[in-house]
């Protein structure tokens, strides 16, 4: 399959539902949602590649519905991937789970950004220190930045109610980044294999609320 083809048929799904495309509201994005793959970390542009087996796509949803926005992310593999590429994937939802963990009350976005790279590297991968998550709500992009790692700038303290998305971006390799010509996708430096992972959680007191869980 293409990955214009998923392309349309997410389109499709969102128009059934009556919600619309958040990086074509916001961006004038060329399609209605990311497919990244391989050596692409975020932002892939969906068009007439194929899909081979052995490969790790990315699909990243952003989606808007009366007045809300919600966000999430996640890489599968394409048929049969090598334990690797498995262990990838694995890694980037276990710091997506340690990240959501840390979203308590009284915390702050640091701590969410010590448990996403602290489980990152014990699994032997690397957070792409640039891409980080953000704010969510009557824009697809609000404030705060929500960091994958413990940037000691990242003081927000969090409390009850806040929103926002958390996406480790977490590569195989080196974590030089660089984007393509096309202007939107992101890819690795090196071409090494990434991983994207994401959820939209609500702050609260009896822990957090993933909001974009099926």
């Amino acid at each position: 399959m293409s990955t214009g083809t998923l392309d349309r048929i997410a389109a499709q799904i969102l128009a059934d539902a009556g919600g619309r495309s958040g990086p074509i509201l916001t961006y004038g994005y060329p399609a209605s949602i990311c497919v990244s793959v391989d050596d692409e970390v975020v932002h892939g542009v969906p068009g007439p590649r194929v899909l081979r087996d052995g490969q790790l796509v990315t699909l990243d949803v952003a989606a808007e519905l009366d007045g809300y926005h919600a966000d999430a992310a996640v890489t599968i593999p394409v048929g049969s991937v090598d334990q690797p590429s498995e262990n990838l994937i694995a890694a980037a939802q276990d710091a997506l789970a340690a990240g959501i963990r840390a979203a308590m009350p009284g915390r702050t976005l640091r701590d969410i950004g010590a448990a996403v790279e602290r489980t990152t590297r014990a699994n032997g991968f690397r957070v792409f220190r640039e891409l980080t998550g953000h704010g969510i709500g009557r824009r697809m992009h609000e404030d705060p930045t929500v960091v994958n790692w413990p940037d000691p700038s990242a003081t927000t303290r969090l409390t009850e109610g806040m929103v926002f998305t958390i996406e480790p971006m977490i590569g195989a390799g080196g974590t030089r980044i660089r984007v393509d010509p096309d202007g939107w996708t992101i890819r690795t430096v090196d071409r090494s294999h990434s991983a994207h992972a994401e959820h939209t959680i609500m702050v609260a007191d009896g822990g957090p609320v993933v909001l974009t869980a099926a």
